[in-house]
This record gives C-alpha cells, sequence and structure tokens, in this order.
C-alpha cells in the first residue's frame, strides 16, 4: 500500500505505475481515492473544531456553575447535548469514508522499481544470468514421480483415497531426502547469519491482508470455518506478521530470520501435463528467509537474498538461472522480484523454484511496522526469498543426479543429513 500522502501529490505517477501494470481497469480508482480522501478530511476538521467548541463550552459551564449561575449553565449545557448528536455523526461518516480510503489504497499497486523491465506477463521476464552448465545426459530421464515410484518414495493413490487431489505420501529415501533438503537448507541460513525459527502455520486475517494483496489472498488461501484464522500459503506471512503493529529500535535492524513451515495453497485454476505430480500442490513443506530493514538497505538485502538461494543449489551441483520478473508478473505490493530457476534435463529447460522479493514498505505500512530512529518514526522494508521448497526442488535433484542404472547420486554437501548415503537406489 502506497503513501496517501505520495498519491496526492503525484496522481500522475500513481497513474502511470498502474499502466506499467497493465491495470487500466483501476485507473479511476486514483480519481476516486483523492475524492474521498479529500472528503475524509474535511469531515474530520469539522468534528476537530466541533470538539473543540464543545471542550469550550464545557469549561463555560464549569465556570458558571462555580459562579451560581445555574440557569445560564443549562442553556450552555443544551447547546452541548445538541452538538453531541452531530459529532457522533460526523464521527460515522469519517470511519466510513476513510473505511473506503483505505480499501481502495489496498488495491492501487505499489510503485515499482525504475528498473523493473515493462511486460505483460511471466512470458516477458528477463533472464539475468546463469549458473552451472546445464547438463542433458545420454539416457531418457523418466518424470519425476516415475522415479520416485521406481525408489519406492512415493504414493499418490493412497494420497488420493485420503486427501483428494494435490496431495502425497512420501516413503523411504524420498522422505528421508526431503527432510534432508530442509534440515541442510536451515543450516545453510544459520550459518550465513540468520536466526531460526519455526512460526504459527495459521494467522489472522488483519495479517493475511497485511502481507499479501486480495487477489492473492482469494487464489492462495484456505480459511478455517467458523474463526478467524487461515492456513499459511508460506512462512512469509507469520514471519512478516510477527512484527505487527511494533515500534523496533534502528540500532535492533536489520531483522535476518529464516523459518520452516507447512505451506497451504488452494493453486486455483488448470494446470498442464509439466504441473502434475508433486510440481503443484495444495501441501509443502518450505524453509523461507525474511529481512525486515531500513529502506536504504532494502536493495543489498535484495541481491543478498537471492544470492542465498542461487548459491544452496550450487552447493548441490544444480545448474540455475536468475529472472528479472516484468512489470506485469509482479504481485501488486512488489517493488522488484527475482526468480531463481533450477535446469530440468528432462525438459530441457529451467522451472521456478524460489523468488525473492522486496515490498518496499508496502507491508510494513499495512501491518504497522515502524521504526524508532533519532531523526522520528518511519515505516521499515520488508523482503521474502524462498531458500528451498522440497517438492519442486526434489524435482530438480532427481532428475540432475539420475545415474543411467536409475539409482540417484547424492551430493557430499547433503550426505552427513542422509546418514552417510552416497546414492538412493
Amino acid at each position: 500500500m502506497i503513501d496517501i500522502k505520495f498519491l496526492r501529490e503525484n496522481p500522475d505517477a500513481v497513474k502511470d505505475n498502474i499502466k506499467k501494470k497493465f491495470q487500466d481497469h483501476k485507473l479511476p480508482l486514483v480519481d476516486e481515492v483523492i475524492e474521498l480522501d479529500a472528503q475524509a478530511r474535511k469531515t474530520q476538521q469539522e468534528a476537530d473544531s466541533l470538539r473543540a467548541e464543545r471542550n469550550k463550552l464545557s469549561k463555560q459551564i464549569g465556570a458558571l456553575m462555580g459562579q451560581g449561575k445555574k440557569e445560564e449553565a443549562e442553556e450552555v449545557k443544551k447547546q452541548v447535548n445538541a452538538q453531541a448528536k452531530t459529532l457522533e455523526e460526523l464521527a460515522e461518516r469519517e470511519k466510513e469514508l476513510g473505511e473506503k480510503v483505505t480499501k481502495i489504497m489496498m488495491t492501487i499497486p505499489n510503485i515499482i522499481d525504475p528498473s523493473v523491465p515493462i511486460g505483460r506477463n511471466d512470458e516477458e521476464n528477463v533472464e539475468i544470468q546463469k549458473y552451472g552448465d546445464p547438463v542433458v545426459p545420454d539416457f531418457e530421464i523418466p518424470y519425476h514421480t516415475d522415479i520416485m515410484e521406481k525408489l519406492n518414495g512415493i504414493d499418490l493413490d493412497s494420497a488420493r483415497k485420503v486427501a483428494g487431489n494435490g496431495f502425497y505420501y512420501l516413503m523411504g529415501d524420498i522422505a528421508r531426502l526431503h527432510s534432508a533438503v530442509i534440515s541442510y537448507a536451515r543450516d545453510f541460513m544459520i550459518d550465513r547469519g540468520f536466526t531460526y525459527c519455526v512460526p504459527p502455520f495459521m494467522i489472522r486475517s488483519n495479517v493475511v491482508t497485511g502481507v499479501m494483496s486480495f487477489d492473492e489472498m482469494d487464489a492462495m488461501m484456505y480459511k478455517i470455518e467458523g474463526e478467524d484464522l487461515y492456513l499459511i500459503g508460506t512462512s512469509e506471512h507469520s514471519m512478516i506478521g510477527k512484527f505487527i503493529d511494533t515500534i523496533i529500535p534502528e540500532a535492533d535492524l536489520p531483522k535476518t530470520l529464516t523459518s520452516y513451515s507447512p505451506c497451504f495453497r488452494k493453486e486455483k485454476g488448470a494446470h498442464g501435463l509439466e504441473e502434475r505430480g508433486v510440481y503443484r500442490i495444495h501441501q509443502f513443506e518450505k524453509q523461507e528467509m525474511i529481512v525486515v530493514c531500513r529502506p536504504e538497505e532494502s536493495p543489498m538485502w535484495f541481491e543478498k537474498l537471492w544470492q542465498n538461494t542461487v548459491d544452496l543449489f550450487r552447493s548441490l551441483d544444480i545448474p540455475v538461472r536468475t529472472l528479472e520478473c516484468c512489470s506485469g508478473d509482479l504481485a501488486d505490493l512488489k517493488v522488484k522480484s527475482i526468480d531463481v530457476e533450477a535446469w530440468s534435463p528432462r525438459q530441457k529447460k529451467y522451472f521456478e523454484v524460489g523468488s525473492c522479493s522486496n515490498l518496499g514498505d508496502a507491508q510494513a505500512r499495512r501491518l504497522k511496522i515502524r521504526v524508532n530512529a533519532e531523526n522520528g518514526k518511519y515505516f521499515a522494508h520488508t523482503l521474502n526469498n524462498t531458500v528451498v521448497a522440497p517438492p519442486r526442488m526434489l524435482i530438480a535433484f532427481l532428475e540432475n543426479n539420475l545415474q543411467k542404472d536409475g539409482s540417484v547420486k547424492i551430493p557430499k554437501a547433503l550426505q552427513p543429513y542422509m546418514g552417510g548415503k552416497t546414492e538412493i537406489r
């Protein structure tokens, strides 16, 4: 959510930003919110003037009663009582206008960074750099669930009976590999100075609307029936929520946290062949990283965060590349985003395994995450990035480490987490 003051003073810049995101249907919202904001401020001024007048009259009543002028005091009381109803109406009007302004402001996209390439969707994202040499072996690589099934590592049929499509049972060494990747990612981030955290896996609605847009909320979140609780789609939601309505001493910044959690997502919409299996599912586990920092430091942390994911995948000998997300592919709260994609030898192309985002002060403004500095208070900047999400990581891992005889080699970095195993067969 952008600053209403910025919107008042720079409506054309806000409209230009909306156009860059190809959301022209939102252009009328700028003028609408300016008008509503003007009404809200006028109503507030009227209410404040009336409150001041009431305070003045109340003092007069006290003075008149002290002088024994009861009749005159009663006349003034009548004025105060008459103003009470007007003040109540103004307060209700002020609240109503304020809620309308907030609702619209939460649908107007954040101002994107000038470096973001302009494009309509993910097909226009821009490749930045490749890390590692993508290899296509001289033997056929099966679909990832076929690899798992041959290793007795997955049971999709039983999962469908128990929970429906979009779920799985991981078994044996594949289940162990899943846990090993999570544990390795946890220690990898701790070694880089991040504090490990296991957060709540459910959050309240005010946190949900604080960390994501309404469109994302509708497409992703599962609501707990009868309670003001949602299952998290990623631990970023509860990790950023940890700082809701807080004032952080500037000396305590940055806050650098890495968190483990299960994640739950609706994953609305039809998906193609390459999104079956464990690619796009309703429940998975993930290691995440988040940063709360000073505004001037957020570009530096943005670079560090996506580099962490690249380094982790390269430590497991998986080739990756980075993509700059174009304007039309950015969620409304994001200022800038880079996707990390892993190489798929079977598909002979890269696919997304992580996404790094700088959200500026959008989340902090919604959640009231402020910093107490020497010269006053300001809103913090928040960033997040996927360390690793094993379902997709498992796809990349199995495809890049599959041997001709059907076994899967275990990279040296991961062997201590697999009980010393050097391969799965």
